[in-house]
């Protein structure tokens, strides 16, 4: 089975501009993403895909692998959608350019998923952590969902899912981490569907799958690593990479 990593950069970012280029620690966080891909071994080819020369540059002039954007994107899974069109491959992982502290084991885990007889139904699956602090559970920067027995997700919000009325109920809370396999076909799929209602409103692209009956697989795991979506997530991080 065939697996690429692809790693959507977009350097206009919405909440923090040029986040990508910021550096933390001794490089900057697009690099840190890039190449902790490349050092869990599990992929035959790892490459950013970027609409800014000057995040291309940043990663071919450190001899990493990376190719321009042809035209825009609404999301990052069109950017690669773009970029696998005419390759060879079976499963299409699709880590976000503000993941800098990618990790083997949980990625492992995502591509176990598409394994045996079971692992034949998975067309999309991705990742999700427990969130026990209740101040990140109503931030809107953290994108929550909520699964059946089967571990399917069944919505996805930037609200605290799901709300708590009853408060004898014991609710377990998980953050979706940005991070997606699909099988090729249901990626080129993707960019084939016009923009849903839901994801309109909450700005989550998964939620195209769901509007258009696709299943995604969620597989838990402990990353409790740090998206770089605000300048506080770039402190953050930064005592994380400090051990602090």
């Amino acid at each position: 089975m065939s697996t690429i990593a692809m790693i959507p950069a977009r350097y206009a970012a919405t909440r923090f501009p040029a986040k990508l280029m910021q550096v933390l620690g001794n490089k900057t966080v697009i690099r840190h993403t890039y190449d902790n891909a490349v050092a869990t071994g599990l992929f035959d080819e790892v490459m950013v895909i970027t609409d800014s020369e000057t995040i291309y540059q940043e990663i071919v002039s450190n001899g990493g692998k990376a190719k321009m954007s042809r035209r825009p994107h609404e999301s990052g899974s069109d950017r690669i959608a773009e970029a696998v069109e005419d390759l060879d491959v079976d499963i299409v992982l699709n880590i976000q350019g503000d993941e800098p502290f990618v990790q083997k084991e949980p990625l492992t885990k995502l591509l176990e998923v598409f394994k045996g007889e079971e692992g034949k139904k998975v067309q999309v699956a991705s990742l999700m952590q427990v969130l026990k602090e209740q101040k990140l559970i109503d931030d809107a920067n953290y994108v929550k969902v909520t699964v059946d027995k089967n571990m399917n997700a069944l919505f996805f919000s930037r609200s605290a899912i799901p709300y708590p009325r009853s408060k004898e109920s014991a609710i377990t809370y998980y953050e979706h981490i940005g991070v997606y396999a699909f099988r090729k076909k249901a990626l080129l799929d993707f960019t084939n569907w016009p923009m849903a209602p839901l994801e309109t409103a909450e700005k989550i692209e998964c939620l195209r799958y769901l509007e258009n009956g696709i299943p995604l697989k969620m597989v838990v795991t402990e990353y409790m690593g740090i998206e770089i979506d605000t300048p506080e997530d770039l402190l953050m991080a930064e005592k994380l990479l400090l051990g602090k």
